[in-house]
């Protein structure tokens, strides 16, 4: 039976996709379920506590990137838990009036997002949404009163597509948020794969069937046929610490990191 709108209601019993990442990040909004969960997957996967890590430095290296392109907008889906360099902060650095629609379904996240935000210049909204529906978020008052879709547009998703099931079609979501940008826009995902640590692959999809959300890990050439629309930009499809690094990482080989990501742009 699928979890629909049941998973989005606050539960600290069943295992949540934001929590969880939040238990990796060191963080302390998470529960008993959530940590008995993770720790299952760290005792075959250690690097994954480091994997969240790389994985949020990646979102701040490739927003001050978007933000450098002349990007002054975004449109970050499947949020999560607020923590350090959220992209309204990591965006500010170089653009001082930046403009940032937070989504998430999570309730939890949402109290979070809209409390860290209460105090906020106004250019940062947080929206109730979907990323199984996204031509719900795309129609969302608050969505469209944030986002100019005239002007070029930087579409976040990390660490979110991998929690999308095969039924729901990823990639027709995709597409259809691609085709609401204009010409010089960006993309941006992170993606767990299925190409790396077969143990740990085996545990976590198996650890996250009782959670509020599925883990749906993919293969290299279905998560790069994700950008199809787009033109992947140097360095391409990488793991985590290859893309653009900015210092020096502790991932050695990097496919340790367990996951891809990528920087794609409309044209």
């Amino acid at each position: 039976m699928r979890r629909d709108r049941r998973s989005w209601a606050f539960d600290p019993t069943t295992p949540n996709v934001a929590r969880l990442y939040d238990y990796y990040l060191g963080g302390k909004d998470n529960f008993a379920a959530d940590r008995e969960a993770a720790e299952r997957i760290l005792s075959v996967a250690p690097e994954l506590r480091l994997a969240a890590r790389e994985n949020r430095a990646f979102l701040g290296r490739a927003v001050r990137f978007l933000a450098r392109q002349g990007i002054t907008q975004f449109l970050d889906i499947g949020t999560g838990l607020p923590t350090q360099g959220n992209v309204h902060e990591v965006a500010s650095e170089v653009v001082e009036d930046a403009r940032v629609v937070y989504v998430d379904k999570d309730p939890v996240v949402l109290g979070h997002a809209r409390a860290l935000l209460a105090e906020a210049d106004g250019h940062t909204v947080v929206v109730e949404g979907d990323l199984r529906r996204p031509e719900d978020i795309l129609e969302n008052e608050d969505v469209v009163k944030a986002i100019d879709f005239g002007r070029p547009v930087g579409l976040l998703l990390v660490a979110i597509m991998h929690f999308i099931r095969e039924e729901d079609d990823p990639a027709r979501i995709v597409a259809t948020l691609r085709d609401a940008l204009p010409p010089g826009s960006y993309f941006v995902m992170s993606h767990g794969t299925r190409d790396a640590r077969a143990e740990a692959v085996t545990t976590g999809t198996k650890v996250y069937e009782n959670a509020a959300a599925p883990l749906v890990l993919r293969s290299r050439l279905e998560i790069e046929a994700l950008f199809d629309g787009f033109d992947l930009v140097d360095p391409g499809l990488v793991w985590l610490p290859q893309w653009r690094p900015d210092q020096p990482h502790l991932f050695d080989p990097p496919e340790r990191s367990l996951i891809l990501c990528g920087v794609g742009r409309k044209t």
